[in-house]
């Protein structure tokens, strides 16, 4: 547990870092969002990119790791979409469904990666890595499509579903990734240097961003909503994952890889998804402050339950 503990701990300042910067140095939005957009479009796909291409595929379980992690994610889906009837029942309207939908199921990379990373170096980086190839493809299918059916007011034609999953840069980079992985192409020295200093960046800009679109306002007086996508993120969603997990014979560091992608908070690029598509924006920030502050208890203890 102190091991975890350290390993969590640089994670956290970084995120903390970023809440005092927001309401010092750097007060800004249109400061923080060209952060946002520079890392998801640019650093954070490099570092993805990058890492699947170095990772050695053969020394680590993609079918385990990421089989249990596909899974738990399919689960948390359609424990959601049973849901739906029972929530529309206790005042949950449809854009806020989208926002517990997604506080649910989606989850927070730049958390995952630094962790995973912290705890087990190279090796961590590429499970992890092999973690979101399996997560970030079927997450983004499912958060668009829920939108769409539940939060436009008029519902988006299959083309307009299709381009906004086209323009997710994050699956272009496993695509990328694992294409040039495959087929062994051959990169110039040139192209690791720049890879791996643009890399190198996103984790800890990532964090700062996470820590400055946190919403510390409605912490005191949490709603109904926020506190279910909480459990099912940061209860239910460990519980699914770390069973399939044994289910599928992992054990030590794949089992604890599984433990950090499906314990750590929600994506906080949900919140921008869900300001494009008319999705309960308010209401998912609460949930990734919630999640964020929570999981400093809830991740250690995932994580321990795996070793």
């Amino acid at each position: 547990m102190p091991v975890v503990i350290a390993a969590l701990l640089p994670v956290f300042i970084l995120i903390v870092l970023g809440v005092v910067l927001k309401r010092s140095l750097m007060r800004l939005d249109t400061q923080w969002h060209g952060l946002e957009r520079l890392t998801y479009f640019v650093l954070f796909p490099m570092l993805l990119i990058q890492t699947l291409v170095k990772a050695d595929l053969s020394k680590v379980p993609v079918a385990g790791v990421g089989g249990a992690l596909l899974l738990a994610a399919l689960a948390m889906s359609l424990l959601c979409l049973a849901l739906r009837p029972a929530l529309s029942r206790l005042g949950v309207d449809g854009p806020a469904f989208t926002s517990i939908f997604q506080g649910a199921t989606r989850w927070q990379t730049f958390v995952a990666l630094s962790i995973a990373a912290n705890l087990f170096g190279d090796v961590g980086l590429a499970l992890a890595s092999v973690a979101m190839v399996a997560i970030i493809p079927l997450v983004n299918v499912f958060s668009v499509s829920v939108l769409a059916r539940y939060a436009s007011p008029e519902r988006q034609s299959a083309r307009a579903i299709v381009m906004t999953l086209v323009r997710n840069p994050l699956i272009w980079a496993c695509i990328i990734g694992l294409s040039v992985n495959v087929s062994h192409l051959p990169l110039p020295r040139l192209w690791h240097e720049v890879a791996d200093a643009l890399g190198s960046s996103s984790l800890a800009i990532g964090l700062l961003v996470t820590g400055a679109g946190l919403h510390l306002e409605g912490l005191l007086r949490p709603s109904a909503g926020a506190a279910i996508g909480v459990v099912l993120k940061l209860v239910l969603m460990p519980a699914f994952a770390l069973g399939l997990g044994v289910w599928f014979g992992l054990s030590g560091n794949s089992l604890a890889i599984v433990a950090i992608c499906s314990a750590v908070p929600t994506s906080s690029s949900a919140y921008v998804l869900a300001r494009q598509m008319g999705g309960d924006a308010p209401l998912l920030a609460q949930i990734i402050t919630l999640q964020t502050i929570c999981a400093a208890i809830t991740m250690p203890v995932a994580i321990a339950l795996a070793a």
